[in-house]
């Protein structure tokens, strides 16, 4: 495989086979240092088979294992564009929650409840990566779903990545969360992982979701990844069960 250079930038030419994965990851690299930020476009296939010397075929099939994770999308006669958390379908990608008909809850409102900065508690920081007692940024909310609470979400963000981040900040943004930490910290949330377990609420949980304590809820406990899979969230979601349940599908 060969080297090309386009204007005064040397491309870098993979080394390692199979070659397409190896495309695939030089791409991901432009895409973390933010030389093709959320929402724009990337070169053609045929510019970027140029830039790294291999065949546009090798370049779609990078493309397309990208896209079919949700970092890039088609767009249909115009071109390939890098994935934003802006994107009307990609808003709910991490949401499993369903409502009673079985769709996607409607009229959802979030009600900021806190935004502090603390100490790691311990298994926050091991699921974080971070070193014992490290700051991190605690955000809780209330999720409301056609006007009725829904779920009490705990949200611990490592405190280096998002200073400056404040309730003020958080209630005054209309968009989805992720949308907010991918424009104004420059972290986009790219796959996460989730367990869950029946609770039950207790007096702290109760009155935010409208519910006697000792109601059965539903935690959904997920962590969050960025590129290079660094962890870079831990939420805690208390979910109302008589009105919403928990949807995946398995293939």
């Amino acid at each position: 495989m060969t080297e090309s250079t386009r204007g005064n930038h040397r491309a870098e030419a993979p080394t390692f086979s199979p070659l397409y994965r190896q495309i695939k990851a030089l791409l991901t690299r432009g895409l973390q240092s933010g030389e093709w930020k959320p929402g724009e476009a990337i070169p053609s296939e045929t510019e970027l088979a140029l830039r790294f010397g291999v065949s546009q075929g090798t370049v779609r099939k990078a493309i397309d294992e990208l896209a079919g994770e949700n970092l890039l999308i088609r767009r249909q006669g115009r071109g390939t564009f890098v994935g934003t958390h802006h994107e009307e379908k990609a808003q709910f990608r991490f949401l499993r929650l369903r409502a009673e008909h079985g769709g996607e809850p409607g009229g959802m409102e979030s009600r900021i409840l806190d935004c502090r900065r603390m100490r790691a508690p311990v298994d926050i920081a091991k699921r974080l990566l971070l070193r014992s007692a490290e700051a991190v940024v605690l955000v809780r909310r209330v999720l409301s779903f056609e006007g009725r609470p829904s779920v009490l979400d705990e949200i611990w963000l490592p405190g280096a990545l998002f200073r400056g981040l404040s309730a003020d900040r958080l209630s005054a943004y209309s968009g989805p969360l992720y949308g907010l930490f991918e424009t104004e910290f420059g972290i986009r949330m790219i796959r996460a992982t989730e367990r869950l377990r029946a609770v039950a609420a207790d007096k702290a949980s109760a009155p935010e979701l409208g519910v006697e304590a000792g109601t059965p809820l539903l935690l959904v406990e997920r962590v969050s990844y960025t590129y290079q899979d660094r962890p870079v969230e831990v939420r805690r979601g208390y979910c109302v069960t008589d009105r919403l349940h928990y949807h995946n599908e398995l293939s």
